[in-house]
């Protein structure tokens, strides 16, 4: 088997950005790195432009999700070219459940709290309010670092927490996930309840909800681990 691409899946209230400690890692052993911008507009489309991307690649995929990310993961990991999937700090739905109804399972995170709703022709976009941004989101993360992102926000569409997820990829791949065991973003219930329906391979990390960010060597060397179990 050729080497696996990774391709990053970021969340809502990130982009790709929110993997820059991972990826120099990932390059600097010679691996394929992908990290495309997500739209956050819901989970169906979203997951239908993710396998656009995974269509463009030639040969296997590593598809990691981050977040809200795990959710388009789960669905778009359904394309024949990925071999593995791995999750950090997100939500894992299961086929025909929406992140709604599995988040509503669990208390709510700080999160809840901390929301901005700003009204978009067609629907509402969801924010993190900046002030509170820091400590819901990353609390361990450089101050400095931390209120950059904290302003430079990627929203996510209300409406993709009313989506049913079409698929469920971890029905048919191997998977391995991450719990942020500090996260304040996502209960780290929902993080374990979702890794265990799915049967992944579970590493738990004491960390804020940006666990790529926090504890960048863990979350790569944990990739590289998943690439070369599928490659060998």
């Amino acid at each position: 088997m050729s080497q696996p691409t990774i391709v990053l899946v970021h969340g809502a209230f990130a982009d790709a950005s929110s993997f820059a400690r991972v990826i120099p890692e990932l390059l600097a052993d010679g691996l394929k790195v992908v990290a495309p911008a997500v739209p956050n507009r819901s989970l169906v489309g979203d997951a239908e432009y993710l396998g656009s991307v995974l269509a463009a690649i030639d040969g296997p995929v590593v598809l990691v999700g981050h977040s809200y990310g795990c959710a388009v993961v789960t669905v778009a990991g359904v394309a024949e070219n990925v071999r593995a999937l791995v999750y950090l700090a997100g939500f894992v739905v299961d086929e025909d459940e929406a992140l709604g109804e599995l988040q509503g399972r669990f208390p709510d995170s700080d999160l809840a709290q901390a929301l901005d709703a700003t009204p978009f022709p067609g629907g509402i976009d969801l924010s993190v309010d900046p002030e509170k941004f820091p400590a819901v989101f990353a609390h361990d993360v450089d101050p400095a670092l931390a209120a950059v992102l904290a302003v430079s926000q990627r929203p996510l569409s209300a409406a993709a927490f009313g989506d049913k997820a079409p698929a469920a990829a971890w029905r048919t791949r191997p998977a391995w996930g991450v719990v942020a065991a500090s996260d304040h973003t996502i209960n780290p219930e929902v993080q374990r309840f979702g890794y265990q329906r799915a049967g992944a391979d579970v590493v738990e990390v004491d960390s804020s909800h940006l666990v790529m960010l926090s504890q960048p060597a863990i979350v790569a060397d944990l990739i590289k681990g998943v690439v070369k179990s599928v490659s060998g």
